[in-house]
Formats: structure tokens, sequence, C-alpha cells
């Protein structure tokens, strides 16, 4: 049965609003997962460029006693061959998560909003049509 177009356009604005916390909680989680698992590779560049003297060189002790430009280059080049690998790394444990969670499955249709009937999550969910396994 049709909504009414008060009603269309209040529940067009729940469900817009319920699909964009999901996007903000997917993206949210995403970035923590990737912050946490590139830390090594974030850490290792970072000192690499700080210590070079063609980049920022800074004046800190441990630049001066221990990093010298072929070992800050060395760092750099490290940091850079260890990102693909994590990379990965952290993709599988987003992917893993989503689906653990079931993330991707809270977005709502906006069909919803024209018509009067239960919402997707409130319905038996139907464990043949999964998109992934």
């Amino acid at each position: 049965e049709p909504r009414s177009p008060c009603c269309c356009l209040a529940w067009t604005l729940v469900i817009g609003t319920i699909n964009s916390l999901v996007f903000l909680l997917n993206l949210l989680l995403m970035f923590v997962i990737f912050t946490v698992v590139l830390l090594p590779t974030i850490v290792v560049v970072y000192f690499g460029f700080q210590c070079h003297s063609q980049v920022l060189h800074s004046s800190a002790s441990y630049c001066k006693s221990i990093l010298d430009d072929n070992s800050s280059s060395a760092l750099i080049i490290l940091g850079f061959v260890i990102m693909s690998p994590l990379l990965v790394v952290a993709m599988a444990i987003y992917c893993s998560l989503a689906r653990r969670l079931q993330l991707l499955v809270c977005c709502q249709p906006y069909s919803l909003a024209l018509y009067k009937g239960a919402p997707c999550c409130a319905r038996g969910r139907n464990t043949q049509l999964k998109a992934w396994v």
C-alpha cells in the first residue's frame, strides 16, 4: 500500500539517515583497521623521510647518531615494500569483520519509503541469496 506524501518524505529522511550512519560506521571501521595494520609502514617511512638530508633533515639525536642518508633511504624503501602485503591483510580483516557484523546488509532500500511493509532486516533472511560465503 502506498504511503502518503508527508509520510513518504519522513520515511525517506529516516532511511537516508540510517544508510548514512551505516556508511559512516563502515568508513570508521575501515579507517581504524587500516591505521592499525599500516602503522609499521607509517612509522618506518616517517623516520626515513624525517632523517634524510634531502627531505626534512631533522636535528634529532637519533638522526645524527644512527641514521644517515643511506639508512634513511633504506627505511623509505622498506616502508613502501612492506605496504603491499599489509594492505592485503588490512582489507582481509575489514572484509571479515564487515561480513561477520553484517554491516552491508543493514542498508535499507528507498522503496520502503514509498510502500508500507516490513523492513528488509526484519524479514526472515534467506541464506541461499548471500552475496558472499
